[in-house]
């Protein structure tokens, strides 16, 4: 018989229409090659024709009289074996060839899209598919998963690489319910923001007639000590004295991928003065070469308390009578 399309869709040979159909439905979830795009993709690319093709002529009850009476390779090349391959029948006693069904008839295979369109979407209308059954026994995808990442102000200035290790459950090919435990690598790029999302497709829990749920990771900030976050520019604050802020300072800071940095003070420091310092911010997700600014807002320290003769001094140096 060369292939045994029976098996193949795990049904006996007295399998009904909807016997078929259930099958093709619980198998075509599982191999479908859209949902096998990060494992065993030609595996399932495969596996899914050769469910195609099982159903097409199973359900095809012309097709399916011919398989059963011939087998595979006379249903394709459209002629009955001879009958010494033992597939005649016994008429008044006397070994005799059948004669195929319909000498017409060519094989002509339905395309695997269109068989899973039709029965998982594109064959009903109105909430029912061709042939009155309700779409409830088709698959309905469950609702998305989401995760909080938590990343650095680090992980997200230089990129990282994180290994996130999730437990599912999957149907396998006889349609039974197993957990599996996967290894699923996320790149953090250089200038990703809170809120970023990653999606891994169908990655969630499997279940009978329904596609499992697609597995979402939200980007979360952690807080830094020194540095805060503002869109595409770095924030940090730095205390100078009275005396600093009006006769100058040489500051030094570090960088987040541990640079040192140089930056001369020259202007007189007012209250809520700030100084930009270029290219020195996070870096721009989608411009990689370029970086946000680096703002330093001051802080002045006053004195507590000034002697008579510091007073005077500082009247005289400033102009004061």
């Amino acid at each position: 018989m060369g292939i045994d399309y029976y098996n193949i869709l795990k049904v006996n040979r007295n399998a009904s229409d909807e016997d078929l159909k259930k099958a093709y439905r619980r198998l075509a979830m599982i191999w479908h090659p859209d949902k096998n795009l990060n494992t065993n993709k030609t595996e399932a690319e495969a596996k899914f024709k050769q469910i195609s093709e099982a159903y097409d002529v199973l359900s095809d009850p012309q097709k399916r009289q011919i398989y059963d009476l011939y087998g595979e390779e006379a249903l394709k090349s459209s002629h009955p074996p001879p009958s010494s391959s033992g597939r005649g029948y016994h008429n008044n006693n006397h070994h005799q060839q059948q004669q195929h069904p319909n000498p017409d008839f060519r094989f002509n295979p339905r395309d695997a899209e269109d068989i899973y369109a039709e029965l998982f979407g594109g064959g009903f209308k109105d909430g029912h598919f061709r042939n009155g059954e309700t779409t409830s026994s088709s698959a309905k995808k469950a609702p998305a998963v989401e995760n909080l990442l938590s990343c650095s102000l680090l992980d997200l200035y230089k990129g990282a690489k994180k290994k996130m290790k999730i437990s599912r459950t999957i149907l396998d090919s006889s349609g039974k319910i197993r957990t599996v435990e996967e290894i699923l690598t996320i790149e953090i790029k250089p200038g990703w923001k809170k809120g970023t999302k990653i999606t891994f497709p169908e990655k969630g829990n499997q279940e009978p007639g329904v596609i499992a749920a697609d597995l979402i990771f939200i980007i979360d900030e952690k807080p830094h000590g020194v540095f805060t976050r503002e869109g595409n520019d770095l924030l940090v604050n730095q205390e100078i004295s009275l005396l600093e802020a009006l006769t100058g300072k040489t500051l030094e800071l570090t960088t987040l991928d541990g640079r040192n940095l140089v930056i001369p003070v020259t202007e007189v420091v007012k209250p809520g003065y700030e100084l930009m310092v270029g290219n020195e911010g996070m870096p721009i997700s989608k411009e990689p070469r370029k970086k946000g600014n680096l703002k330093i807002k001051f802080d002045v320290a006053y004195p507590s308390r000034l002697t008579t003769e510091q007073k005077s001094d500082l009247k005289r140096v400033l102009g004061g009578s």
